[in-house]
């Protein structure tokens, strides 16, 4: 059982940073893929970022390539996601996931929601204009 808990979201200008951080309950994080999804108001939840298990390779959505970056730290059991000159639509709910561990998806997999088995409550970011 891998617990998720999201933390670092919050109200900022266009233009702006923030930095989130999901902390992961649980043994053998290095072996967990790890994901962020956001879900704007209205919107489906989409896919943002995602990291293969260990040091592994980083995947990104075209509409924040360039702006964000995805990272673990796996002595500490967290992924983080910088995200940089944000922007109003980036307003969402960000979620971050995890897959069950048993497996080193391609990394096209990871950009689906149904390969994570895990998820956090979210945390809410809001650009103003």
């Amino acid at each position: 059982q891998v617990q998720l808990v999201e933390s670092g979201g919050g109200l900022v200008q266009a233009g702006g940073s923030l930095r989130l951080s999901c902390a992961a309950s649980g043994r053998s994080f290095r072996s967990y893929a790890m994901g962020w999804f956001r879900q704007g108001p209205g919107k489906e939840r989409e896919f943002v970022a995602a990291i293969k298990r260990n040091e592994g390779n980083t995947y990104y959505a075209d509409s924040v390539k360039g702006r964000f970056t995805i990272s673990r730290d796996n002595a500490k059991n967290a992924v983080y996601l910088q995200m940089n000159s944000l922007k109003p639509e980036d307003t969402a709910v960000y979620y971050c996931a995890s897959d069950r561990g048993t497996t080193d998806y391609n990394g096209v997999y990871l950009y689906w929601p149904s390969t994570y088995y895990y998820w956090g409550q979210g945390t809410q970011v809001t650009v103003s204009s």
